[in-house]
C-alpha cells in the first residue's frame, strides 16, 4: 500500500481528496484480484471505503486521465533527471485498440476489424497514444479515446467499409493539379490530429516530440500533412507496391524541369549502395536508403527498403518505411518503427490484466472510465514495478502475485488478532503466500 501511494504522489495536486482516496483503493483492488475486473469484482476485492456504490460512482463522475498520466510519466522523467540519467529521444507512437462487446446499449457500439480475430466483430474502439522512451523501450499510455461519432467510425482504418460500386479509374476529365500539402482530413483523421496537439500541450517544454510513429494506415499524403501540421516528422509504412521515382538526374529538357527519374525496382535497387546485408536461415536481408519521390505526395522521401531473397527458391519481399525527415538515418528510421510494436504489449497488458475487454459498462462516461483505467494500469504498473524489492522481473502477472499475496497474509495475521502493520517488518512473510510466480525471487 505505501508503494501505491508513493506512485500516486503526483496526482494530488490535480485531483480532490475524495478521487485520490477512490482511485487508491480501486488500484490497491485490481493489483490483488482474480477474475474478471468489472465493478463488482472490483468491489468484491476492495478494503473498507470500497463498496460497490462508491465503485460504481467514481466511474460515474468525469476524470481527466490524460492530465493523470502524464504527471505520473512527468515525475518519472524528473527522477531520471535527478538521478543524471539522460532522457534520450521519445516518440509519440499511436494505434487502435478494438474490444469485443455485444449487446445494443453499449455505447460507441459498431463494427470494426478485429485483427487478432482477423475478421470485423462487434464492439468498441478506442484510439491511443503512448511516448515510447527509446533508450529503455518502455511505451506509457498517455491519451486514449474512444472513436464515436458516425463519420468518425466509418472512417477509422479499423472500420468496416460497405461494398460499393467502383468509381471510373484514372484522373477525372477537366481536372487541374492541386497543392497537395492542402489536404482534406477524414474526421477520423482530426480526431487522431487533435490527440497529436493534445499530447504535445501536455508535455510542453518537458518533452521535445519530434516523431510521431504510426503504422501503414497513415502512408499516405494525407496521414503525412496532418502529422506535418502539428509541427512533427512522421515515421511510418508505404504500400509494398508503392509507385517510388528516383529524382531526374541529367540535362534540362525543355523550359519545365524534370522532376522524375528513373522507377524504383528490385534491378535498380541492386545498383545502389547497400547500407547494411545479412544472411540467416538462407534468408538473405539488404536494407537500402534512398531519397525519393511518389506521385502522391508533395515533397521528397526519405525511404528505408527492406528486401528479403529466399536463397532457395529465389523469391523476393520488400518493404518500404518512409519519413518526411530526410536527415533521419536507416538504422533509427527502423529502430523507431520496431519499437512502435511496444503499443501492442500495451494493449495485451490493458486487456488481459487490467479490465479492458472485461468491463460491462454502457453509458458514455462510465465506459470511457473503464477503459482509462485500464490504460492508466498499464503505465501505473510499469513505474510501480521499480519500487517492489521482492520484484526481480518486469511481469504484470508476477506483480499481481505479490500483492495477492500480502492481501492474503494480513487478511490472515489480522483473523489471529495481531496487527499487520506492527509484525510485518519485512517483505519474508509475504514469499510464503506467493505462490504462483512465474519468475522466482533471486536468492
Amino acid at each position: 500500500m505505501n508503494e501505491i501511494i508513493a506512485t500516486l504522489e503526483a496526482l494530488r495536486p490535480i485531483i480532490s481528496t475524495r478521487d485520490f482516496r477512490q482511485l487508491t483503493l480501486i488500484i490497491e483492488a485490481m493489483l490483488a484480484m482474480t477474475g474478471r475486473v468489472t465493478m463488482l469484482g472490483i468491489s468484491r476485492w476492495a478494503e473498507k471505503g470500497g463498496s460497490y456504490r462508491t465503485i460504481q460512482r467514481f466511474f460515474n463522475a468525469p476524470h481527466d486521465w490524460s492530465k493523470m498520466r502524464w504527471a505520473l510519466i512527468k515525475r518519472h522523467f524528473d527522477k531520471r533527471t535527478t538521478l543524471e540519467e539522460p532522457i534520450g529521444v521519445v516518440l509519440l507512437t499511436g494505434d487502435e485498440v478494438v474490444v469485443t462487446k455485444s449487446g445494443k446499449q453499449t455505447h460507441g457500439l459498431g463494427k470494426f476489424f478485429s485483427s487478432t480475430q482477423n475478421q470485423p466483430v462487434n464492439g468498441l474502439c478506442f484510439l491511443n497514444l503512448s511516448l515510447l522512451d527509446v533508450d529503455t523501450r518502455h511505451s506509457y499510455p498517455v491519451i486514449t479515446e474512444q472513436l464515436i461519432r458516425d463519420g468518425v467510425k466509418e472512417t477509422a482504418p479499423k472500420a468496416t467499409k460497405p461494398k460499393g460500386e467502383k468509381g471510373k479509374s484514372g484522373r477525372p476529365k477537366g481536372s487541374k493539379n492541386k497543392d497537395r500539402t492542402v489536404v482534406e482530413l477524414t474526421p477520423f483523421q482530426l480526431q487522431l490530429q487533435g490527440c497529436i496537439r493534445q499530447a504535445q500541450g501536455l508535455s510542453g517544454r518537458d518533452l521535445k516530440l519530434c516523431y510521431f510513429v504510426y503504422d501503414g494506415a497513415l502512408g499516405n499524403n494525407n496521414g503525412l500533412q496532418l502529422v506535418k501540421q502539428t509541427g512533427m516528422h512522421l515515421i511510418s509504412k508505404l504500400r509494398h507496391d508503392s509507385e517510388l521515382y528516383l529524382p531526374y538526374v541529367g540535362e534540362p529538357n525543355g523550359s519545365k524541369p524534370k522532376k522524375y527519374g528513373d522507377r524504383v525496382t528490385l534491378v535498380r535497387l541492386e545498383q545502389e549502395t547497400v547500407c547494411q546485408e545479412t544472411l540467416e536461415k538462407n534468408i538473405r536481408t539488404r536494407v537500402y536508403q534512398i531519397q525519393v519521390w511518389h506521385k502522391k505526395f508533395p515533397e521528397l522521401l526519405n525511404v528505408v527498403v527492406i528486401v528479403r531473397t529466399n536463397m532457395t527458391t529465389g523469391s523476393t519481399s520488400k518493404v518500404l518505411l518512409f519519413s518526411d525527415d530526410l536527415n533521419l538515418a536507416y538504422d533509427k528510421l527502423i529502430l523507431y518503427y520496431q519499437l512502435r510494436f511496444q503499443i501492442e504489449f500495451n494493449f495485451r497488458d490493458a486487456k488481459q490484466c487490467w479490465g479492458l475487454e472485461d468491463f460491462m459498462n454502457t453509458k458514455e462516461d462510465s465506459v470511457s472510465n473503464a477503459a482509462n483505467l485500464s490504460l492508466f494500469m498499464v503505465t501505473f504498473s510499469q513505474l510501480l514495478m521499480p519500487q517492489i524489492k521482492s520484484l526481480d522481473s518486469e511481469s504484470v502477472l508476477d506483480l499481481k502475485t505479490v500483492f495477492r499475496a500480502r492481501k492474503y497474509t494480513r487478511r490472515i495475521i489480522n483473523s489471529l488478532g495481531l496487527k499487520s502493520e506492527e509484525f510485518l517488518v519485512d517483505d519474508q512473510i509475504f514469499q510464503a503466500a506467493e505462490i504462483g510466480r512465474i519468475h522466482k525471487k533471486a536468492a
